[in-house]
C-alpha cells in the first residue's frame, strides 16, 4: 500500500501534471474557438440545414473510426517504451489511414442513400474526405506527441485546426450571410486538407520523415482493429442518435439536439485533457497489472467527477443564453441542453475507468462493455426517437453514458478483486470511489 502511495505521489510531481496542464490551457483555448465556430455555423446554416449537415456528419464520424485501423493507439503503446520505433509506426499510420480512408470515403457514398434522407446523403462523400481522412491524419499526428508526453505541441495543434475552422465560417458569414450545408461541408474539407499537413509537416520537423514496413500492419493488424472496434463503439453511442434523426428526415430536431449535443462536448474538454495527458502512464502503469492502472484511474477518477459535476451544473445554468446567441431558430435546445447536462459527468467515469482496462490491457473487456452500450442505445433510439424525436434521444443518450460508466466501473473492480499478479495485500488500490 506504501509502495502504490510512493508511485501516485511520483506521478503527482511528475510531468503528467504538466501535461495535463498543456491539454487543459490548449483545450480551453479550443474550447473558446470552437464556441465561436459552431456559433457562426448555426447563423450560417439555421437550424434546418444545421440538422442536415449533423446527420452526414455523425454517419462519417462513426465509420471514420476504422480509418487508422488502432493504428495511432498501437502507435502510443510501443513507441512510448521505445521511441527507435517512431519512423517504422509513424509510417504505418499513414500507409493505412490513406488506403483505408479512401475505401471507406467510396463505401459510405454508396450507403448513405439508404442511411441518410436525400439532403443529408448529397454531402457524405466530401464530408467523409474531410473526416475518415484529414481528421483521422490531425488526430494521429496529436498521439505522436502523446505518445512522447509532448502534449503542449498537441494542444497547439488542436488549436490550429480550430482556429482555421473558426476563421472560414466567419469569413462565409460576413460574404454570404447564410448557406447550404452542401457549400459549408466543400469549404470545410478543403479546411481540413489544410490542416493535415500542417500536422504532417509538424510531425515530420519534430521527430523525422516516416519509415515505410508494410509489415508492421500486419503484425499488429489484430490489436490496431480492436482498438478501432472500440472506438467505433463509442462513436456509436455518441452519433446514432443524429443518424437516426436523420433517418427519419428529422432536420430540424436534429439541428436543435445537435447543438445541445455540441455544448455538452466542448463542456467535456476538461475530462478528456486528463484522459489524454494520462493515457502513456496508463500503459505504463498497466504493464505490472491492471491493480497499478486501477489505482491511477481512482486518484483520476476523483478529480474529473468534479470537473465533470461543475460542467452540468454550468450547462444547467447557461442554456437560456443559447438562442440568443446562435439565433431564435434554435431555442429549443434551452430544453435538450438541460436534459444532457449530465453528460460529462456520467463520462468522467467511463473514460477513466475504461482507460484503466485499455492501459492494463484488458481492451477487450472494454470493448464488451462499450458493444453493449451501443447495442443499447440502438434499441434505446429505435423505440424512443419517432415517438419523442430529439427528446427521446436525449433520453436515449443518458441512459447509455450512466449505463457504461456503471458497467465499466463494476468490470474494473472484478477484475482487480480477480487479479493475483501483484503481491498487493489489501483491495484499498482498486477502489473506484
Amino acid at each position: 500500500m506504501k509502495l502504490v502511495r510512493q508511485q501516485l505521489q511520483e506521478l503527482r510531481t511528475s510531468t503528467l501534471a504538466q501535461n495535463a496542464g498543456w491539454m487543459v490551457v490548449g483545450q480551453g483555448a479550443g474550447f473558446v474557438l470552437q464556441a465561436g465556430y459552431f456559433v457562426l455555423l448555426a447563423r450560417l446554416l439555421g437550424s434546418t440545414q444545421y440538422g442536415i449537415y449533423a446527420g452526414t456528419f455523425a454517419l462519417v464520424s462513426i465509420a471514420s473510426q476504422y480509418s487508422a485501423l488502432g493504428s495511432g493507439t498501437v502507435f502510443v503503446r510501443y513507441v512510448s517504451a521505445d521511441p527507435k520505433k517512431f519512423a517504422a509506426y509513424w509510417g504505418n499510420i499513414l500507409l493505412v489511414v490513406v488506403a483505408v480512408s479512401a475505401v471507406l470515403s467510396l463505401l459510405l457514398h454508396l450507403l448513405a442513400p439508404y442511411v441518410l434522407n436525400p439532403a443529408s446523403a448529397a454531402i457524405v462523400f466530401p464530408a467523409a474526405i474531410s473526416v475518415c481522412f484529414c481528421t483521422q491524419v490531425a488526430y494521429s499526428a496529436g498521439q505522436v506527441f502523446q505518445a512522447f508526453e509532448q502534449l503542449r505541441v498537441t494542444a497547439l495543434m488542436n488549436l490550429l485546426t480550430n482556429l482555421l475552422r473558426m476563421l472560414t465560417a466567419a469569413a462565409l458569414v460576413l460574404i454570404l450571410h447564410h448557406t447550404t450545408a452542401w457549400t459549408w461541408t466543400v469549404v470545410s474539407m478543403i479546411v481540413s486538407l489544410v490542416g493535415a499537413a500542417i500536422a504532417v509537416v509538424t510531425v515530420t520537423v519534430h521527430f523525422g520523415r516516416p519509415k515505410f514496413v508494410p509489415r508492421l500492419f500486419t503484425r499488429h493488424a489484430a490489436e490496431g482493429i480492436g482498438y478501432s472496434f472500440a472506438s467505433s463503439t463509442a462513436s456509436a453511442y455518441n452519433d446514432l442518435d443524429k443518424t437516426m434523426l436523420s433517418h427519419y428526415g428529422m432536420n430540424l430536431a436534429n439541428g436543435i439536439y445537435s447543438m445541445a449535443y455540441r455544448v455538452v462536448d466542448i463542456a467535456t474538454i476538461p475530462v478528456f485533457s486528463i484522459r489524454d495527458a494520462a493515457m502513456p502512464r496508463f500503459f505504463a502503469q498497466g504493464a505490472n497489472g491492471v491493480r497499478k492502472s486501477a489505482a491511477l484511474a481512482n486518484w483520476l477518477l476523483r478529480r474529473a467527477t468534479l470537473l465533470g459535476l461543475a460542467s452540468a451544473i454550468v450547462l444547467f445554468v447557461i442554456a437560456p443564453i443559447i438562442p440568443h446567441i446562435v439565433g431564435q431558430d434554435f431555442a429549443p435546445s434551452v430544453v435538450a441542453l438541460r436534459w444532457l447536462c449530465l453528460i460529462p459527468l456520467f463520462r468522467s467515469v467511463h473514460q477513466m475507468t475504461g482507460s484503466a482496462l485499455t492501459g492494463a490491457g484488458l481492451q477487450r473487456y472494454r470493448t464488451s462493455t462499450q458493444v453493449v452500450a451501443a447495442a443499447s442505445n440502438f434499441a434505446l433510439n429505435l423505440w424512443l426517437i419517432p415517438a419523442h424525436g430529439w427528446l427521446g434521444a436525449a433520453w436515449a443518450s443518458l441512459l447509455t453514458d450512466a449505463g457504461l460508466g456503471a458497467l465499466n466501473w463494476c468490470v474494473l473492480a472484478f477484475l482487480c478483486k480477480r487479479s493475483v499478479s501483484l503481491p498487493i495485500p489489501t483491495s484499498n488500490q482498486c477502489s473506484l470511489g
